[in-house]
């Protein structure tokens, strides 16, 4: 980070955790977005706190945002042969002795904007790249308009045998989606009645 005179500034933020929740049991864990948090179990308290307020959940997953590996089609057609992303990725396996498992995510549609990627299944890999082309064998249809997989060792889960705790207090609560809300037309807006 630099500051407004050129000079290094510390990094002050806390890492970034990527959150996946599941809304509801049998349904795909799902991209929800991220927090800033010290470790995996202040970032499942975060994830909590900012995601599942409203509405309810089943469970929740945080990876560091550094262990996900994310392909976008545009990025693999690019690439052809070559690593999509430019460079080679670091392998994340935690020994280095073989394959590792992953957790394998992949959008397929622009229509919920609000959800990146859905959880797919798993594969077994040496490394990141390893891990998509495996995915990309294992999970053909429907096309992927993006791809991420993440090492099943940075995944932490909410604790299943608190769940009630966890998330049963959201399911009372009153929700609305945005969508549900209404729009003024013109002559709303200038105090008219329609």
């Amino acid at each position: 980070m630099t500051g407004s005179d050129g000079r290094s500034l510390p990094d002050t933020q806390w890492p970034r955790w990527e959150v996946f929740k599941q809304d509801a049991e049998g349904k795909p864990h799902q991209a929800v977005g991220s927090v800033h948090a010290a470790d995996a179990e202040h970032a499942l308290l975060m994830a909590r706190s900012v995601h599942v307020r409203r509405p309810a959940a089943a469970s929740l997953w945080v990876a560091p945002a550094d262990a996900v590996y994310a392909v976008t089609a545009e990025q693999l057609t690019a690439a052809g042969d070559r690593d999509p992303r430019g460079a080679a990725p670091a392998d994340a396996s935690r020994d280095g002795s073989g394959p590792q498992r992953f957790l394998v995510f992949r959008k397929t549609s622009h229509r919920r904007s609000m959800t990146f990627v859905d959880h797919v299944g798993e594969v077994d890999a040496p490394g990141p790249e390893a891990a998509l082309a495996a995915a990309r064998v294992a999970f053909p249809d429907p096309p992927a308009l993006a791809w991420w997989v993440v090492p099943a060792s940075q995944v932490v889960a909410s604790p299943a045998d608190e769940a009630p705790a966890w998330f049963d207090p959201a399911r009372s609560k009153t929700y609305k989606q945005q969508s549900e809300y209404g729009t003024l037309n013109a002559g709303q807006r200038k105090g008219e009645r329609s």
